[in-house]
């Protein structure tokens, strides 16, 4: 678990950084990158949580 919240908290830097730079430089490719690796960390987090729940749904079984 302790590595999932690492990744979780290195997502949110990296989409905040990619945001200030953004701001900063005015280059739509980080804004574009930050939007990436979101999306991507959502799909991984919902992964994530469906083997968790199907784990706790076959060990109850």
């Amino acid at each position: 678990m302790l590595v999932l919240r690492l990744l979780g908290f290195l997502v949110v830097l990296i989409v905040g950084a990619s945001a200030v730079v953004y701001l900063l430089t005015g280059n739509r490719r980080y804004l574009r990158f930050g939007v990436q690796v979101f999306k991507y960390g959502l799909i991984v987090g919902a992964l994530i949580v469906a083997f968790i729940f199907l784990e706790r749904l076959v060990l109850a079984i």
